[in-house]
């Protein structure tokens, strides 16, 4: 029998929000991708960035402040580098916890570069909140070079980029290759790294891509047979954090428009990974989407937890 093939994306829990909190949440991370690998999964992981790359722009900002001669590293730079140290961790943990138990698959990490539209509305409002709190003075310096700022009352103002829509993911073919030989493939870190084709060009551009979008588009582009998404719920609520919560174990992509439609998933955390389904669903009619945890992946997978969604 043929191995499935899924594309696993990975939320802020399984990463952990500082250097070392990493080291250990991707020791429990490896374990339940190599749970999916020993269930004869194929995988092409994904993974969020935001406490990451928020991180590496506040240093080099300071390091900019400190030693004068450097010059700021623009976001395109800093989400490369959340993605080679992010998928350095996924890469390692998972490759000794594999061969632990007997399975040799290679795992590889790929830098990857995602095309964004320079008209995307996103770019003229922008609402990705990132880097350190700054002043009044250096917010006025910030928006003189042509960034965005929020200010957050009593604390300061920090910078805020877009996050368009992801069209073209640049290195596909080189992330489709290996899944075809039977790799475990770390790709699109971060939502991939945003960048503007200009003739033969790609620029970086000031910006995120959200992790959800870019889940589905993978899933969608390598033709998987599952987009599976781990957070940190074990199932889709309907009215989430009430007395009356319900756990939602199956839908299909009418239904899950109808619960958008009444406002059941709140934005910036269970909306866009329902967007993420119906998206890969409506060029994958005959794929399946499973959202849920972490810690029950492995019944997940047996159907006896988390949602699935289907068309």
């Amino acid at each position: 029998m043929s191995k499935k093939k899924a594309v696993v994306s990975l939320g802020h829990n399984a990463l952990g929000y500082t250097t070392e909190a990493q080291w250990d949440a991707v020791k429990v991370t490896a374990k339940a991708l190599a749970d999916l690998v020993e269930a004869d999964y194929q995988l092409t992981i994904t993974h969020s960035n935001g406490p990451q790359v928020s991180m590496i722009h506040k240093a080099m900002t300071e390091l900019r402040r400190v030693y004068i001669d450097y010059t700021p590293a623009p976001m395109c730079v800093c989400s490369a580098m959340s993605q080679g140290y992010v998928g350095y961790d996924i890469q390692n943990t998972l490759r000794s916890e594999l061969l632990s138990r007997g399975i040799s698959n290679p795992v590889s990490t790929i830098l990857t570069q995602v095309t964004v539209d320079p008209y995307d509305e996103a770019f003229y409002e922008p609402t990705k909140v990132i880097g350190r709190y700054m002043s009044k003075e250096d917010a006025e310096i910030e928006i003189k070079k042509g960034n965005y700022v929020k200010e957050d009352p009593g604390k300061g103002f920090r910078r805020v980029i877009a996050a368009p829509k992801p069209i073209d993911i640049v290195e596909i073919e080189a992330i489709r290759t290996l899944a075809d030989a039977d790799q475990e493939v770390i790709a699109c870190g971060g939502g991939g790294i945003p960048v503007i084709e200009q003739q033969h060009v790609l620029k970086g551009a000031s910006a995120v891509i959200e992790k959800d979008a870019i889940a589905s588009k993978l899933a969608s582009e390598l033709s998987c047979d599952e987009l599976i998404i781990l957070t940190d719920v074990d199932y889709v609520y309907k009215n989430f954090g009430s007395e009356n919560q319900t756990p939602i174990s199956s839908m299909n992509i009418s239904e899950a428009r109808n619960l958008i439609s009444q406002g059941q998933f709140e934005e910036g955390t269970m909306l866009p990974k329902i967007e993420a389904a119906i998206g890969y669903l409506e060029t994958k009619k005959d794929g399946k989407v499973l959202i849920t945890s972490m810690a029950k992946v492995k019944d997940a997978i047996k159907g006896k937890a988390g949602t699935v969604i289907t068309a």
